[in-house]
């Protein structure tokens, strides 16, 4: 579930990423000069059972995030980003979600930040977008998740989800997953599938709320296998959603980084 996912951090060096499209992450702030733009120009929309992927430009290795159109940038993001920081190799193209285009070039992306459902806007100039025809929804209450291609079901099933009542022991408190619109960000195969994770894990661009920190991490959720079957269906996890092996990896051949994950109480 951290920004290594839960305890994924002692695996990593081991870990094969998986690209099925691209990841982001945050860098160092930066200004940038704010101009004036009296008329907003109108946004392209969005087609039904659709949304857009924004994968940054490998020729980008910094892109600017602005407050709004020609206005302050308030951060910069690395691309490629480094899942694990001390591994050079562990390089992950960046991605976003795109939550709305202009026509004068200007798109607003979901950020993979705190507070979670952070945004901001980037230059049309530094990106390539893409259609998605996938989506992910989860239920909590229902312990359920559901992978929509379309207007078509591709998969529905049982998942484990934070623990509320009673926490776990380790953190003594409940640790929720937490509500709202997220996106996959990064794709990690996993050389021990018998472990807690599974064959495959996805990191989302989510957060805890009750956890700053895990694992040496920043309490990153994540969606991925088990080795426990018994424990889907239940609020066991730290803030993760585990769901079934052959799932996850036929999933894992399918969905695109970039792909909206609807987390609903």
């Amino acid at each position: 579930m951290p920004r290594r996912l839960a305890g994924l951090s002692a695996l990593v060096c081991a870990l094969a990423l998986t690209l099925a499209a691209c990841g982001g992450d945050s860098g160092n702030a930066t200004l940038g000069k704010q101009q004036a733009s009296p008329t907003a120009p109108p946004t392209t929309a969005a087609q039904p059972n659709q949304s857009y992927i924004a994968s940054v430009k490998p020729t980008v290795t910094q892109i600017s995030i602005y407050d709004k159109p020609n206005g302050t940038a308030t951060r910069t993001m690395d691309n490629p980003w480094l899942y694990d920081p001390t591994v050079p190799t562990s390089k992950v193209p960046q991605v976003y979600l795109v939550k709305q285009q202009r026509n004068d070039g200007w798109v607003k992306v979901l950020l993979p930040v705190r507070p979670n459902g952070s945004s901001g806007w980037v230059k049309g100039s530094d990106i390539t977008v893409s259609p998605n025809t996938f989506r992910i929804d989860v239920s909590l209450g229902a312990h359920t998740i559901t992978v929509h291609k379309g207007g078509d079901v591709i998969y529905t099933g049982p998942v484990a989800v934070g623990a509320t009542d009673p926490p776990l022991p380790d953190v003594g408190k409940p640790t929720p997953t937490p509500t709202g619109e997220y996106y996959l960000r990064v794709l990690l195969q996993n050389p021990d599938p018998t472990s807690v994770y599974g064959p495959y894990a996805y990191g989302l661009s989510s957060h805890s709320d009750a956890l700053a920190t895990f694992a040496g991490g920043d309490a990153e959720i994540g969606i991925h296998g088990n080795n426990d079957s018994s424990a889907l269906g239940q609020s066991v996890s730290h803030g993760c959603i585990r769901m079934d092996n052959a799932a996850i990896t036929e999933l894992a051949q399918q969905l695109p980084l970039g792909t909206p994950v609807d987390v609903n109480a």
